[in-house]
């Protein structure tokens, strides 16, 4: 009766294992879950706003693009995959994809240790300008997807 505990448990813990490993091969989102920003601001709420608050909102738009605009001519908002858009889910689609993913980290990284270390010293109406120029750009991207 024990031997037979111990092997259903470990054929069970076999078939789950099988389980987990292939939701590894689902596939993905094309676009990150993280693209879309909470709130649009209007120039007098920027205006408001201490320089380190508008630094803060700056490099967050600056990541939303970056995730985002490579990737309009397949969507606009997360939650497309490769498998929706009719691309073959294989190893080397995914691998692609995975360092695509890698690749914009790693630029985001570096960026943001840069303007970390430079964007303070810009003038806050400037700041304002930007912030509101890439608000409007992200609208514009989900205006965009209602076009096809």
């Amino acid at each position: 009766m024990k031997t037979k505990l111990i092997f259903l448990s470990f054929c069970f813990l076999l078939i789950s294992g099988i389980g987990f490993a292939q939701k590894k091969k689902a596939p993905k989102s094309i676009i990150s879950d993280g693209v879309a920003i909470k709130k649009y601001h209007s120039k007098a709420e920027l205006d408001r706003m201490a320089k380190g608050e508008l630094l803060v909102l700056y490099v967050e738009r600056i990541e939303s693009l970056v995730k985002l605009m490579p990737y309009i001519a397949f969507a606009t908002k997360p939650g497309v995959t490769m498998s929706t858009l009719g691309i073959p889910n294989d190893n080397d689609n995914r691998k692609a994809l995975d360092d695509q993913f890698e690749a914009t980290d790693e630029f985001l990284e570096s960026t943001s240790e840069f303007q970390k270390r430079i964007l303070p010293y810009s003038d806050t109406n400037n700041l304002v300008s930007a912030i509101i120029f890439y608000e409007e750009t992200l609208k514009s991207l989900h205006e965009y997807s209602q076009f096809h």
